[in-house]
């Protein structure tokens, strides 16, 4: 095939072993702020369909289908991942990189299509083991991925925030009484404190990876609500992140909640993390094509 980018004959291939360096590249070359270095071993993860954040969709599809992209001298200029899930025939572009190159990426969209057949399509849907929990495309960082999805006929949904921080981070209050276990799915840490038997609040981190710390989850139930328990939970994950060995913390929040609906509503949560000094670094995508 020949893109727009220049008149070299391209050709797509599959994944071969000796292609993990370049692969690991142009991981690299997508990686976030608050993201550790994507590993030898996470890749081997990815290629096989596993990853340790939604690992029960992983399970759902069929073993995922890699190829590279490279150039007439063998170079690999983009890499993509897809698989098909039995249960609905869905397809699923699960992971793509290829240094924001538009014409590339529009390359590799079209194979992943064409050899997934006529069906409905989604992209970026869950978190892949190349990343500490992305559920979707960050749309700011990724603008030529994202570009070629619709252009691909591709719809998008906005459905997360994603926030980082700096640890230590002092000048928040602490959680009294706060019961500290181990956490399976994700492993890590649920922080509980409780009054009588009755929870009041809860959080649960990850265990740090590279000096990374996930804040995956934190919940107040409604009668403790507006007393400030919520704030000083979060000072208390934190701190317990930073004596794990995490340097940064970050975490995820789904304010994808339509106007009215006060269920899903996150106005309180970002207002707290905005508060606790996160930033946001991008906004996560996810997409859907139908036949």
């Amino acid at each position: 095939m020949t893109t727009p980018r220049s008149a070299t004959q391209l050709s797509v291939r599959p994944y071969a072993p000796g292609d993990e360096p370049a692969v690991l590249d142009l991981v690299g070359a997508d990686r976030l702020p608050g993201q550790p270095l994507t590993t030898p071993a996470m890749l081997a993860e990815a290629l096989a369909g596993r990853s340790p954040i939604d690992t029960d969709w992983w399970a759902e599809l069929e073993p995922p289908t890699t190829e590279v992209i490279h150039d007439e001298a063998g170079r690999v200029l983009g890499v993509v991942s897809y698989a098909k899930r039995p249960s609905d025939s869905a397809g699923f572009i699960l992971w793509l990189h290829c240094r924001e190159e538009q014409a590339l990426a529009e390359a590799l969209i079209a194979r992943a299509l064409d050899r997934l057949g006529e069906r409905t399509a989604h992209a970026f849907e869950f978190a892949s083991a190349l990343t500490l929990g992305l559920e979707g495309l960050p749309a700011r960082h990724r603008p030529a991925t994202a570009k070629a999805l619709h252009s691909a006929g591709f719809t998008g949904r906005d459905l997360w925030r994603y926030m980082r921080n700096s640890l230590p981070f002092s000048g928040l209050p602490h959680a009294a009484h706060v019961r500290v276990d181990e956490g399976e799915d994700p492993p890590g840490k649920r922080l509980e404190v409780r009054e009588g038997g009755e929870l009041l609040a809860e959080a649960t981190i990850g265990c740090p990876v590279a000096g990374l710390g996930v804040l995956w989850w934190i919940s107040v139930a409604p009668p403790a609500r507006g007393q400030g328990l919520g704030l000083a939970l979060l000072g208390t994950a934190l701190d317990l992140l930073t004596r794990l060995g995490a340097r940064e913390a970050i975490l995820y929040v789904d304010d994808d909640a339509p106007p009215g609906d006060t269920e899903r509503d996150r106005t309180a949560a970002n207002r707290l993390y905005d508060r606790a000094g996160f930033t946001e670094v991008d906004r996560l995508h996810s997409f859907t094509r139908r036949p």
